[in-house]
């Protein structure tokens, strides 16, 4: 069943379709789907009574000259939704941005803001994006109340910010975070690859050796989080074709860059 509104989703509730007590497993995404999404879903679809899922294009979280107009999802509605059913969804919760955003971006508009995501590594790349991220997700939560919500592991930033947002706003959700999906040579399976031509997709998988370069550096006894950066930029420095814009070795609770030598504890890399 595919519900537009915030209405419409009480309804279910107040008629009993989303009975008291059920156990609701919420998997949020932008469309333009693939294994990686219907993963979370099966995930969610193992644990709880009833399985929702976002379809929701959210421009609070492009900045201006992004790709908003252009993201894959604007053409794949009727596959999205076919995939979702064959994956056992019940609900598809597809509004449109002002049903999410009525004040759209005027006075009073109000944001959940995450202090210190944007000042370095992914977020200080991308300055915005996970103050969107974190809006979206919070109303998403209150919108429709899950037991449990399901991210992708391959979005390691965005987990630790919903993981905060959820704890400090006091929701009463688990974080369940699925592994990543990848293609056979590596590539992490996304909805924007789609936007890579045969060149670019044949190089693609030096993101993952590069991450993997750096997990095989620091299981050989490195360190530094310098050095091990230094590592996995080394990798991808060796595309010609490729620009790195940054290699993140960041603390998995707060998100923030590394700067002393590591001990035991895991680190949040992305690249």
């Amino acid at each position: 069943r595919v519900v537009r509104t915030v209405e419409e989703w009480r309804n279910l509730q107040a008629e009993g379709l989303v009975p008291r007590g059920a156990s609701v497993g919420l998997v949020p995404t932008m469309g333009a789907l693939h294994e990686g999404h219907l993963s979370l879903v099966r995930l969610a679809r193992r644990d709880n009574d009833l399985v929702a899922a976002s379809v929701f294009v959210n421009p609070k979280q492009f900045a201006p000259g992004e790709d908003l107009e252009a993201y894959p999802a604007h053409g794949t509605w009727g596959r999205d939704l076919a995939a979702l059913e064959a994956a056992g969804v019940d609900f598809v919760y597809a509004p449109s941005a002002e049903a999410m955003y009525p004040r759209g971006s005027g006075v009073m508009t109000p944001f959940v803001d995450l202090v210190g995501v944007d000042t370095a590594g992914e977020g200080a790349s991308r300055p915005g994006f996970f103050r969107g991220v974190a809006t979206v997700v919070s109303k998403l939560l209150n919108i429709v109340q899950p037991t449990s919500v399901y991210l992708g592991q391959k979005d390691g930033l965005q987990c630790v910010v919903v993981s905060n947002l959820i704890d400090d706003l006091n929701f009463p959700t688990r974080l369940v975070i699925g592994p990543t999906v990848r293609e056979p040579d590596g590539l992490a399976m996304s909805s924007r690859n789609v936007y890579l031509d045969a060149t670019q997709r044949a190089i693609a998988p030096a993101v993952y050796a590069a991450l993997c370069k750096l997990q095989d550096v620091h299981g050989l006894g490195e360190r530094d989080p310098e050095a091990l950066r230094s590592a996995a930029a080394a990798v991808v420095g060796r595309e010609p074709l490729m620009t790195l814009e940054y290699v993140s070795l960041a603390d998995t609770a707060d998100g923030q860059e590394l700067t002393s030598r590591l001990g035991g504890e895991d680190a949040l890399v992305s690249i």
